[in-house]
This record gives C-alpha cells, structure tokens and sequence, in this order.
C-alpha cells in the first residue's frame, strides 16, 4: 500500500511540473550561503525562511498573491508561484487589455494628434489628453504593481512557474529572495513622450520586471525575465522614435545595497538592467553593491548592466549577442563613480561587433576586466577599449579601489560559459 501511494505522489508530481524530489528538497526556506556575492554581508539574506505555517502560501491567480503579499508586510512569508499568473485581470479573473484601462477619453491616435512635435513643440505633454493618459496609466498600475515587503521569499513551483505582465517592486525593504520564477512582458499601455531641445525625445515606459528601490539584502536567483510575447522591436514608431513598452529587467536604484543576482537569464530586451539611477544621486555613495555571477544575457541591447556609484562584481556571466539583435549597442555601462571588477565572462557575438563595443563609458573611470574571452579567444577588453576610444574618451583603469572577498569559485569564462547555458534561468535549479 505505501509502494502504490508513493507511486501516485510521484505521478502527480510529475504531472503538475514539479520535480519528483520537490517534497525532498524545499527550495522555499533555502537561505544564501555564506559568502556568496553581496548579499551575504551584513548578516545575510534569508528571505522569508522563519515564516511560520500560517504564512506559507501558494498561490495560483493575482487575487491569492495580492492577499498572499499582504500589502509589502514585514511578517515573515514564503510565496509559492503555481502556474502561470497574469497581472492584468480582473475581480473575476478575467483577462484586461489596454482597452480595458483606458480613461477620461485617452487613445493612442488623440495622444499623438496632441503631442506632435512639430506643433506642440519641445514642451512637456500637459492638457486633457496627458491627464487622460496619466489617469489610464494609475488604473494599470493598481493592477499590475506588487509590493514586496521584508522578509519574503517569492519562488516558483516546478519548472513553469510564471508572472506575467507583473511589475514586482521592492521599495525600501529588507531581506528578500526571488528564485525560480518567470517574469514576462511588463507591458506599459501608456508610454509617455518625452521631448528635448536637442532632438526630438523618446517614449517613456514605467514598469520594470523587478524593482529594487532603497532595498537591502536581495538574493535573486534562477529567474527568468523577458518580454516575452511583445517584443518592442515589434511596436510602431511615432514621432520618428520605437514606442518602447517596456522599461528594465531588473533595475537596482535609489541606494539599494547588499544584491546577488545569481543563474538567472535576462532575454531580448532593450535596456536590461541599470544599477543607480542617475549621475547627481549622491545618496548611493557607498551603496549599490551588487554581484552579478552565472547569469546569461541574450539579446540584450544595452545595460547589462549599466553602474552609476556601486561596486559591482561581475563575474562568470555568459552574454550572447545573435545575429539578428535589434540596434545593440553595449553590454557593460561605465558611468559616474561605478567601481565594476569584471572577471571571467564570455562574450558571443556575429562579426560585425568588436570587443570594444561590449562596454561604453559615461563619466565612468573604473573598470577591472580579466579573463574575459570574446567569441572563443582571450581578450584585454580594457586594452582593447582604451585603444580604440583613444582621443574620444577618457581612458578607463583597471584600479577600481577594492577588491571583492565574498563569492564562490570563479571559473574560467569557458566553462562558466557552458554551464550557464545549461543551467541559468527558471526550472533549473539543480
């Protein structure tokens, strides 16, 4: 009689998307561990491994993961993604589209009419129309904006795990954990245009996958995070500019600190990952401390990532660059005060990109890059990069005034380079 029952748990194991040793191995109160990456200072990141029964919830549609959320509380919490979840639905269930947020009159083709440049000129959008959007905007936002709070670990059952068109943001918070869980297609309905006096602007959008603001302690960890279904590169363009749908992958801002972001896959996107958030915040002096170790970035155009202050550990990371990438323009950002130490990360691109291309530099000096190997052979990308930007821009050292200590062993960027290909991203936890 046990044989059998063991036999029905693990078909219906099976059957579910749920590895056969899920009951074995409880991937909800697993903790970081000790020295990996910066998130292990301080005291580490335990997410919500202390919750009591009472606040161990699994959830399977938004209205159980808003309830399960409780508001970004503090008290101690595990959340178990089942399934697919779709941020844009209703009371019922039932699935929203843009349409269905649209207020006080706003469409896409009155916006536009209103806000043309060469009527309304370099001006910010003000009028019925902005206020229309901005109001259509708030009505998505209460629906696709979720809190997390202190203390909360958020995991994915199984291998097919999904929030989509979820916005989870991490505002001044601490001790959380994000782990085997996909993140898709943070769709804005209502981009903003934003003119300037020197050319004609761009399109604004709000939602990033995953927000870290003012937040401390953060481990994310085999997650996956695209736009997936509503690639920008699809949409029109209005005002000679891509109306972007989307904002950042995972954005690390507003003197968030103590981060590891480890095994997880950041795909065909725009502008992945920024870390600090603007050039005069000198608030993040001494903040934003970051590890980014045995993540893949594919098709990733830009901001992978971008630093402004932090120090940043970047290490054995796999970046792949296909053929058909839409205008890439740089993986690593140099800017103001980042300190970056890059060790061992490999970098696969078609011909028409130079090892030079992978970093760009705005008011950034600091730069270590070792071990790096570009499409198979080994390369001095800070050599390379000075060479090349010689009298342009300032050149980039390789002192970057510290020295990381907490992290696990570093491998050679080729063979981090296939193990990260097989084992980065959602439902590989191993």
């Amino acid at each position: 009689m046990l044989q059998g029952t063991l036999a029905c748990g693990l078909l219906a194991a099976l059957s579910a998307g749920v590895p056969a040793n899920a009951e074995a191995r409880d991937i909800s109160r697993e903790t970081l561990a000790p020295n990996d990456g910066w998130a292990a200072a301080e005291g580490g990141t335990t997410g919500g491994a202390a919750a009591d029964e009472a606040h161990v919830f699994t959830v399977r549609d938004r209205a159980e993961l808003v309830r399960a959320l409780d508001g970004g509380s503090a008290t101690p919490k595990i959340i178990k993604v089942a399934g697919t979840i779709d941020a844009n639905t209703d009371a019922a269930g039932n699935r929203l589209d843009c349409d269905d947020y649209a207020t006080d009159g706003y469409s896409v083709k009155k916006y536009l009419a209103a806000y043309d440049p060469r009527t309304w000129g370099s001006a910010k959008p003000a009028g019925p129309q902005e206020e229309a959007r901005q109001a259509s905007a708030a009505k998505q936002a209460e629906r696709i904006v979720f809190a997390v709070g202190s203390n909360t670990t958020i995991v994915g059952l199984g291998d097919k795990a999904v929030l989509k068109g979820a916005s989870l943001q991490v505002g001044n918070a601490d001790n959380v954990i994000v782990r085997n869980l996909e993140l898709r297609d943070a769709y804005d309905c209502f981009p903003v245009w934003q003119p300037n006096t020197g050319g004609l602007g761009d399109w604004k959008t709000a939602y990033d996958t995953l927000w870290l603001r003012g937040a401390t302690h953060v481990w994310v960890d085999h997650v996956t995070a695209s736009d997936k279904g509503h690639p920008d590169e699809d949409e029109p363009t209005y005002f000679g500019r891509n109306y972007l749908r989307h904002d950042g992958l995972l954005d690390i801002t507003n003197a968030s600190d103590l981060v590891t972001v480890s095994w997880s896959r950041f795909a065909d996107h725009d502008k992945a990952m920024l870390i600090g958030n603007g050039d005069t915040a000198t608030g993040d002096r001494g903040k934003l401390r970051v590890t980014l170790h045995h993540n893949e970035f594919e098709s990733v155009v830009q901001r992978a990532p971008r630093v402004r202050f932090g120090q940043v550990h970047l290490y054995n990371n796999r970046y792949v660059v296909p053929e058909d990438v839409h205008d890439y323009r740089y993986s690593i950002g140099v800017s103001t005060e980042s300190a970056i130490h890059a060790e061992n990360n490999a970098f696969t691109t078609p011909g028409h990109i130079e090892a030079a291309d992978l970093v760009k530099s705005w008011n950034g000096t600091a730069l270590h890059a070792s071990g790096t190997v570009f499409n198979g052979f080994p390369v001095d990308l800070l050599t390379i990069y000075n060479a090349y930007n010689s009298g342009s821009e300032r050149d980039l050292t390789a002192d970057v005034g510290w020295t990381p200590i907490l992290h696990g062993k570093i491998d050679s960027a080729e063979r981090a380079d296939r193990e990260v290909e097989r084992g980065a991203g959602a439902g590989r936890i191993r």
